[in-house]
């Protein structure tokens, strides 16, 4: 059974199921406060679950952070961040070199492909040839949107940017977009749901493009936090060590989705 976190509850919650002592030190985990299975989920109460909240909360239990998920749009994470309304963030954000022109990111903690999906009575591939014409749906702020427009906009497709997934999902499943780009095991988690398998299916992954895509995702600190980062980067190594990484994984998934290979999200 998935474990929730409500946005306030420390590190302990999940990993030492007490709390931590009084010197420990407190960190604001921001993320967008948006249903993205299976790696964040909200249930009928208001609280947070999921495989990045489980991860989260290792690694500052492992490090000793008492660590406090705090909800931040996702185009204001970055600038939250910048102005220290949050100390770090968690929320399947891709190492890419634009981003770190603003922040420093951790070492990678997951690496997935980029998928594009569609509906079932259409026919095409995720390339510019196969979406030429059609209105392509991607977050804002994103990889995703960095990417359809370098490779599928001008004369292929049409780039519609929403605020959240969910939103593109909605209107690919209402037929308001032809198709919609996102992280795969996203798009897979939206696919087995009941609107998913009545409308639409994968139309195939996207060709790598490592300086959009980046080598994976990785916790974003302010530049210079190296105390931070180092943290981080020791509680992601120690929960690939001794286990729990993959004890956490087999929850919602049947595979490592660490990835060795960079492909994206």
């Amino acid at each position: 059974m998935k474990a929730f976190f409500r946005t306030a509850v420390a590190a302990a919650a999940l990993a030492m199921a007490g709390t931590l002592s009084a010197q420990a030190e407190q960190i604001k985990v921001g993320f967008s406060p948006e249903a993205y299975p299976p790696f964040y989920s909200q249930d009928a109460s208001g609280n947070w679950g999921g495989w990045e909240v489980e991860i989260a909360m290792a690694i500052c239990a492992d490090q000793k952070l008492d660590c406090v998920l705090t909800p931040i749009p996702w185009d204001g994470l970055i600038p939250a961040l910048k102005s220290k309304k949050i100390d770090t963030i968690m929320n399947s954000m891709s190492i890419t070199e634009e981003r770190q022109k603003e922040i420093d990111f951790s070492d990678k903690y997951y690496n997935t492909p980029t998928a594009v999906i569609g509906p079932k009575d259409q026919t095409f591939d995720a390339t510019p040839e196969g979406l030429k014409g059609k209105i392509l749906g991607v977050q804002v702020s994103t990889v995703h949107a960095a990417y359809a427009k370098k490779h599928f906009g001008d004369s292929a497709a049409e780039i519609k940017e929403y605020q959240t997934q969910d939103e593109a999902n909605q209107d690919l499943v209402a037929g308001r977009i032809d198709a919609t780009q996102a992280d795969s095991i996203a798009l897979d988690a939206f696919l087995k749901s009941d609107e998913g398998m009545a409308c639409c299916d994968l139309k195939g992954y996207v060709a790598p493009d490592i300086e959009v895509l980046g080598p994976g995702v990785g916790a974003g600190v302010r530049k210079g936090d190296t105390e931070l980062r180092d943290k981080i980067n020791a509680g992601i190594k120690n929960i690939r060590d001794n286990g729990t990484y993959a004890e956490i994984t087999k929850k919602y998934f049947d595979f490592d989705i660490y990835g060795d290979e960079p492909q994206s999200n």
